[in-house]
Order: C-alpha cells, then structure tokens, then sequence
C-alpha cells in the first residue's frame, strides 16, 4: 500500500504521520531509534525523514586565519531511511531535494532507493543555503521542485535523466510534496503560489503536507481555495507543539507563519520553559481536534525538539 493509499483510506479520523531528522555526523543512531521507539505505538502511516544542504563551517588555523570547508552536519537520509523501514515495518519517505544537489547526484539517489525498495519521496526545492540572500540552484541541479518532479516522473518512464533508456525499471516512485497555507516566503502572493502546487498536481503529485502553522482558519481557508481551483489531491496537515518561550519569536521567523493572537498572549504570561511546553501541549491538542471535527483523516507532526510534546499530544488524541 503505498502513502496515498493509506492516507485516504477511512481510518477513523485519527490518522498520524511524523518527520524526523537524520543524526549528526558521527552520534549513530541510538536517539533516533529511541525516538521512533516513542512514535511507533502511534501505528503512523508513514514517517518521512529530512535531508539537508551542506554548509560552510570556519576552522581557525594557528596562524589565526580560517579554513572554510563545506560539510553536511546530517548525512545519511536514505541510509536512515532503509534502516527504519527494516527495523520497524513502517512505511518511510525520505525527502529529495533540489538544493545542492545536481541532477546526476539525484539520478544516483533514485537509484539507491529502488535498490532499497523505498517508493515514497517527497519532493522539494529545499531551503537556500545558509550564506546566500536567496535560493541559488546548485551548477547541474535544479531551481524549482517541478523540475526535479520530472526528472523522477522521466526516471518512473524508465529514462535517465540524459535520455539513455534503464534497461530494468523498478517499481515507480509515489511521491508527495510540501504546500503553504500562509505562503512560501518566497512567493509574492498566495494565488501564486497556490498555482505552483496545481502544478505538481498536475505533474503527478498524490498529496501535500503543509508547512506547521497554528491558525486553523487559515488551513480551512487554504483548503477551500486549493479545492476551488482544481487542486483535488489530499493537503496534509503539518503540526509542531511549541515547547519553549524563546519559540514565540524564533517560530515565526523560521517557518513564516503567525502565532495567533490568542497563543502569543498566553505564551506570554509564561515564565519557564516548561510552562510554555505544557501550553503548547494544550493549544495542539485542541488545535489538532478541531481539524479532525472539521473532517482531516490524517496530521503530520514534526517533532524536532518536540518528540516528548508530540507523544503527549497524539495520546490525549487517541
């Protein structure tokens, strides 16, 4: 069954699904098994694993000049990815992205999660790399999330990326890709960006998780316009408990998205982190109950820094 199968099929309106992080060069895989260990009793439908640009780091040298070198703190999705798949029988969905990466090296990719037997991607430009004022495609790679669309819908035909014909295609990709109720940061308007996501619609996207947002009206809201003009593919929900009180400023301007009124206030009134974390524990709870009244069958948690937060959540909701 693949992800779209499961996340439209009646399930009772208690569906969930969670993203986590690959770990950091060198600390194995102990904490990220621990971790899953926590989800798992979840049944998730799937758990989707992130990728990341590689980033310049600053070495000193004695001399007290510096030594700049391009590292990736969080190598090994798709190693992750298969480990997961084979030690818990859950469906994975490694991300693939555009960002620094060239299209051979997505080619290579592809072919090691066939080879894996993990169908499931999704599908996204990335974030721009961390010295740059804007997202700058890597030489050989793409600039948009429906360039790399086709390379794997071309790869699904049985082509390389150059043409050349694969002698044995396998089983073809199912892939998802990300949306934004209160827009990408990038984009001028939210029409326009409502506009790519029919794209990959039409490109062959299944389904779309959002990026976290804690207004509800404005998930409603995308919904209802998305279902306007033509988008008829399943929009996941993307959820995120607060958890601390520096996350009232730090949350909007990482992730573009509004912290209501009403959240910001009580936030406010908190002063430890562990106050703010059992309110945002609240708030998502209540947040994530009103979309299942409002007929969502499926929520995506991401649970970075929040594993502990989303487990209390996700059993008050069971």
């Amino acid at each position: 069954m693949t992800i779209a199968d499961k996340i439209t099929q009646d399930n009772g309106g208690r569906g969930f699904s969670f993203e986590v992080l690959p770990p950091l060069k060198g600390n194995g895989t102990d904490a990220l098994f621990r971790t899953i260990d926590k989800l798992r009793q979840f049944c998730p439908a799937f758990i989707n694993i992130t990728t990341h640009h590689s980033e310049y780091v600053y070495t000193e040298r004695p001399d007290g000049t510096f030594d700049r070198q391009r590292i990736r703190r969080r190598p090994g999705t798709i190693a992750i990815a298969a480990a997961i798949q084979q030690k818990y029988h859950i469906p994975v969905e490694p991300h693939v992205i555009c960002s620094g990466a060239t299209i051979e090296q997505i080619e290579y990719e592809l072919l090691d999660l066939q080879f894996l037997g993990i169908h499931n991607l999704l599908l996204l430009r990335g974030d721009k790399a961390k010295e740059d004022s804007r997202f700058v495609p890597t030489p050989g790679g793409h600039a948009h999330t429906t360039d790399l669309i086709k390379q794997v819908q071309r790869f699904n035909e049985g082509f390389f990326a150059d043409g050349t014909p694969i002698k044995h295609p396998g089983q073809p990709f199912e892939f998802g890709v990300a949306c934004y109720p209160e827009k990408h940061e990038e984009a001028p308007n939210l029409e326009m960006d409502m506009q790519y996501l029919l794209e990959k619609q039409r490109l062959g996207a299944k389904y779309a998780v959002t990026q976290l947002f804690y207004d509800n009206e404005k998930f409603y809201d995308f919904v209802r316009r998305a279902r306007e003009m033509g988008i008829t593919i399943p929009i996941i929900p993307g959820i995120k408990p607060l958890a601390k009180l520096s996350q009232l400023t730090v949350v909007p301007k990482t992730f573009h998205c509004d912290i209501p009124e009403p959240l910001a206030r009580e936030i406010a009134r908190c002063h430890t982190d562990e106050q703010a974390c059992q309110l945002g524990i609240e708030w998502t709870t209540q947040q994530c109950r009103d979309l299942y009244e409002h007929g969502v069958n499926n929520i995506h948690f991401y649970t970075v820094s929040a594993v502990d937060s989303v487990v209390a959540v996700t059993k008050q909701l069971l």
